[in-house]
């Protein structure tokens, strides 16, 4: 039996609700996972009560400017047409601007893998430096003890 991880199956889900909603049938086709095991990961979603719905970030985003525009009748309508409840546009608009506010954003820090990158590039900038300073130190001393001791004096 095939395991998916939780991104998969995310992904998925997604595609299953709306604003995509696409058939199971096609997802299933696509993807290469059973229409039944499919239709299982959906209600699961959707008993799991999940605040966005299966939607992405980026149809979140686009939903909440389509609607910018509307009036609340507007968008009312809109909102049955696509399932939602007009109170979670204005949640997804709070998150929407506490996200560009906060300054630890990963559009603004980068992500983790990139700080923890940067973090072992300068490890290792120190480590050469602190080389390149021991064998600095080391010529010079060679060379002094070379004009105290010459080596024809030995001779």
């Amino acid at each position: 039996m095939a395991r998916y991880g939780k991104a998969f199956k995310d992904r998925a889900v997604a595609r299953l609700l709306p604003p995509e909603s696409a058939a199971v049938e096609v997802v299933s086709r696509e993807i290469g996972v059973s229409a039944s095991t499919l239709e299982r990961w959906r209600s699961e979603a959707q008993a799991s009560g999940r605040s966005s719905g299966g939607w992405t970030a980026a149809a979140r985003l686009e939903a909440l400017l389509t609607t910018a525009v509307m009036s609340e009748a507007e968008k009312g309508a809109w909102c049955r047409s696509k399932g939602l409840f007009p109170s979670e546009l204005d949640e997804w608009r709070v998150a929407a601007q506490a996200a560009l506010e906060s300054p630890s954003s990963p559009l603004v820090s980068g992500n983790a893998a990139e700080r923890r990158r940067v973090k072992e590039l300068e490890r290792q900038l120190r480590r050469k430096d602190r080389a390149l300073a021991e064998t600095a130190a080391l010529l010079v001393l060679s060379k002094k003890l070379e004009g105290l001791f010459p080596k024809d004096a030995d001779e």
